[in-house]
Parts: structure tokens; sequence; C-alpha cells
């Protein structure tokens, strides 16, 4: 009797692990993207992930899609989980944006990559490839209602990097290497203020963002 009380609660474990791990397919593109946006509005990014990619992989040309798509862009920007949410508009941008959403979304990269800093010494080619990606930008709109957000971006870019370049050369300079500390320092003496105009920050963080 106790080995058959057993094993009926393992065939019930079983059955019960199995329910809840039955593999879904095959369903509308209104399923998946309701779930998708069910599982953002609960914080469940992971999920709202795998939603995503069925309706991409079951209805590759549903219009749900397109909003699908910035919709996670925004949901993993607002989870600062920057590198997912570029991936997301790299593939709006790709497949879905006529030239004025284009824009907005080529903005919502540049803002990510911007918020995506967190160590200035060790995001160096950030540094350098955000700065490449807002200069874009101007060049391409330059008449755009996101200018103003984009240049403000890029002045914090630019004295960011002028304070790394200082202190890089101070570096070399207290190794005794004046070659290199004469090339760091040659990058910084036509920028429009000096070291001691600059509040330095203790977080490289707080000071691009709040500066």
């Amino acid at each position: 009797m106790k080995k058959l009380v057993l094993y009926a609660f393992i065939l019930f474990f079983i059955i019960g692990c199995s329910s809840k791990n039955v593999l879904e397919y095959n369903k509308s593109d209104i399923y998946w993207y309701q779930k998708m946006v069910h599982y953002v509005s609960v914080g469940d990014l992971d999920k709202a992930d795998e939603y995503f990619t069925s309706l991409q992989s079951e209805h590759f040309v549903s219009p749900l899609l397109k909003e699908a798509t910035l919709i996670m862009a925004q949901a993993h920007m607002d989870n600062e989980e920057y590198l997912l949410a570029k991936y997301y508009l790299d593939e709006y941008i790709k497949r879905y944006a006529d030239k004025k959403k284009e824009e907005f979304a080529k903005f919502l990269k540049i803002k990510a990559s911007f918020l995506a800093f967190k160590n200035i010494n060790r995001d160096q080619k950030l540094l350098r490839d955000t700065i490449a990606e807002a200069l874009q930008f101007a060049k391409e709109y330059p008449k755009s209602e996101y200018s103003p957000l984009v240049q403000t971006i890029l002045t914090k870019l630019y004295l960011a990097q002028y304070v790394l370049n200082d202190e890089i050369a101070s570096l070399y300079e207290r190794r005794g290497k004046s070659k290199a500390a004469k090339i760091y320092r040659k990058k910084t003496e036509n920028f429009w203020l000096k070291k001691d105009e600059i509040d330095v920050p203790t977080s490289w963080y707080d000071y691009l963002i709040n500066w």
C-alpha cells in the first residue's frame, strides 16, 4: 500500500512538472504579443523575450512585430539592459523604421549607449563609439527635435573624454613616459575648458548622468 501511494505521488509530481513546462507553439500573433506585453508589464523580461521570439519565429511578417520590437527595446532600456535594448533597436531600424521613426530609434540607441557607461576607464571604446554615433546623428539630422538632447549627451561625453585624456597623460608623466604623455596632452590642448574648471567626479556614472 505504501509503495502504491509512493508511485502515485511520483506520477502526480511528474505530470504536474510536465504540465508546467509544456512547450507552446502554433499560436496566433496576437496571443504571442499579448503574452509578451503581459510579462513586460510584470517585469519578467526573460519571459517577454521568449514570447517575442515566438512571435517573430511563427509570424515573421506580422504587423504586430513592429510595435513589439520597440516595446522590447524600451523595456530593456528601462531595466538598464542597454545592450539588449540596442539589439532590438537595430532590429527595428533594419526591418520597420521609416525615415522619421529611424531618426527616433537612432536617438534611442545613442541614449542607450550613453546610459550604459559605468566605468569610463573600462569603457573607452564605448565612449569613442558613442561620440561617433552622436556626431553622425547631428550630421544626418541637423534639424531633429532630438538635437538638443544629443548635443547635451555629446557635451558630457567630450568632458569625460577630456578628463580621461588628462588622467592618462598624468599617469604616463608619473611613470616617466614623456612621449606617451605628450600624445595625450596634445588631445586636451584645444578643449574649451581647463581641468581646474571641471569638477572631477568620484563616480563616472553619476558624473555623466547627473552633471
